[in-house]
């Protein structure tokens, strides 16, 4: 697949998660970011090509690659083992969401706010992957990412494991700033037209939501409720 822009081009050499092929450049793009590129792929033993601009361009699709795109391997995921390393692990679990912009959103929140793992439903990826790299900003290819086909059997494996479950679902929940994040944890959320199944939801130990500054009725999105959770959890964890 080709990768498109600095962005991304970096994280996918810088990740360790995919395999790089080699990088094309703007035969007359010479900038630190180029500079930055060439010397790690360089250190990385990866091909660097300099090529006309108007080659790039038919390269590409969009036309914000900026001069520089990489071919590289599809990604690959990591294990539920990888993601339980550290001793008070954060892990996540997004169900119902579809949209690889989304997708990015949600990732670029998550791995900023320090979450060790993203666990996903298992489906092909594969053709959406420039879009949620552009979208997360690169965090895609630094946060762990494990593909399970069953999320309230993942659910019940990191349980096991001493972690607990948090999702959020505004039925017998409590505020989050009222729950503790400080232990080992998983935080299940759903996307807004159809939010956490069932099954998920049965796993989970405690419901949490966002209060409002009023009677809005509708949910935030995937990407807001991730962002407005995950950061409270680093809160608590570096400032309580």
């Amino acid at each position: 697949m080709i990768l498109e822009g600095k962005v991304s081009v970096k994280a996918a050499m810088l990740g360790g998660h995919r395999r790089v092929d080699r990088i094309l450049m703007d035969s007359r793009k010479h900038d630190k970011d180029t500079h930055f590129i060439e010397q790690k792929a360089k250190e990385l033993g990866i091909e660097v090509l300099r090529k006309p601009r108007a080659e790039l361009d038919a390269m590409a699709e969009g036309c914000t690659h900026g001069g520089i795109l990489a071919e590289a391997e599809g990604r690959q995921n990591q294990s539920l083992e990888t993601c339980l390393a550290k001793e008070t692990p954060f892990l996540a679990l997004l169900e119902g969401v579809e949209d690889p912009y989304n997708l990015g959103y949600v990732m670029r929140s998550l791995y900023s706010a320090g979450c060790d793992g993203l666990l996903l439903e298992t489906r092909d990826w594969a053709r959406s992957e420039p879009v949620i790299m552009k979208a997360s900003a690169g965090a895609c290819e630094y946060l762990n990412i494990v593909c399970c086909k069953d999320p309230a059997e993942a659910i019940h494996a990191c349980r096991n494991k001493g972690l607990k479950a948090y999702a959020a679902m505004r039925r017998d929940a409590v505020p989050y700033f009222e729950a503790d994040f400080t232990m080992p944890l998983i935080l299940c959320i759903g996307g807004e037209m159809r939010g956490l199944s069932a099954s998920v939801l049965k796993e989970a130990d405690q419901n949490i939501f966002i209060p409002y500054a009023n009677d809005f009725r509708n949910a935030l999105n995937a990407a807001g409720a991730s962002a407005a959770l995950s950061f409270e959890i680093l809160r608590q964890r570096q400032y309580r």
